[in-house]
């Protein structure tokens, strides 16, 4: 990965789920596992900030084609203008 670019989901959903692994594995000395621990916090940052923006992608596209709406997550959704 480039200096300055930051993963995507995928390379940053592996990375962490490795992090995962080594921690549970309990082989890691106390100072690595705090290093582990806060890139995992990092990964973790970078995977829900590509699956907020996916969501918003998403919530975009449904709405152009049919007129969907959404109009908030505790009320209904709304699937056709007529109704």
């Amino acid at each position: 990965m480039a200096k300055g670019k930051e993963a995507s989901f995928e390379e940053a959903l592996k990375q962490l789920e490795a992090i995962v692994a080594k921690l549970e594995s309990g082989d890691a000395k106390l100072e690595e596992s705090i290093r582990l621990f806060e890139e995992g916090m990092r990964l973790s940052g970078i995977c829900q900030k590509r699956l907020d923006e996916a969501d918003r992608k998403i919530e975009v596209l449904l709405r152009k084609p049919s007129g969907i709406e959404r109009e908030t997550e505790d009320e209904s959704v709304i699937l056709d203008k007529d109704g």
